[in-house]
C-alpha cells in the first residue's frame, strides 16, 4: 500500500482539499486517462489502463479518509474504539492495523515504530490505543463483519 501523500500525489490534491472538489479532479483525470480514449493505440491503451487503476484507488483511499466521511462514521468509531476490546493488531510499513471483538478493524497511517513498540510492551494495549493513537493518526474503516 502507498503512503497517504502518495495517493494525494497521484490526484494532484492536500490535506486541505475537500471532498467535493477531489471528487471533480477525480472525473477530470479519469475522463483524461479513460483507457477508451486510445483504443487505436495499443502502448497507449496499457498505459490508460495502470493509469486509470492508479487514479481509481487514489480516489478511493481518499474518500475514506475524508473527514465528510469520518463524520458520518464518527458515532460507529466512538462506539467501537470505547466499548469493544482489541482482538488483535499488525504493523507494516508505518500502517498500524487493529482488529476489535465486535468485527471491525480499522487502518491508522504514518503511526511511527516507535509508537506501536510501546503498543506492544503497554500493560493494557486498549488503553495504550485510546490514549495515543485512536485520535492521533488518520485513520479509515477497512472491515466491518456482519453480526449474527
Amino acid at each position: 500500500m502507498k503512503k497517504v501523500g502518495d495517493y494525494r500525489k497521484t490526484l494532484g490534491v492536500t490535506k486541505a482539499t475537500e471532498l467535493k472538489e477531489i471528487k471533480t479532479i477525480y472525473r477530470g483525470l479519469m475522463k483524461d486517462w479513460h483507457p477508451d480514449k486510445f483504443s487505436a493505440d495499443a502502448d497507449k491503451h496499457a498505459e490508460a489502463e495502470e493509469k486509470s487503476k492508479e487514479i481509481i484507488e487514489a480516489y478511493n483511499f481518499l474518500l475514506s479518509i475524508a473527514p465528510e466521511t469520518l463524520e458520518h462514521a464518527k458515532d460507529e468509531y466512538i462506539q467501537t474504539t470505547t466499548l469493544s476490546n482489541i482482538q488483535d493488531f499488525q504493523f507494516k510499513d508505518a500502517i498500524l492495523r487493529i482488529d476489535f471483538f465486535d468485527g471491525s478493524a480499522y487502518e491508522y497511517f504514518d503511526v511511527p515504530r516507535a509508537m506501536y513498540i510501546k503498543l506492544v510492551n503497554a500493560d493494557s494495549p486498549g488503553r495504550f490505543a485510546r490514549r495515543h493513537i485512536f485520535n492521533a493518526f488518520p485513520y479509515r474503516n477497512v472491515a466491518k463483519l456482519a453480526m449474527a
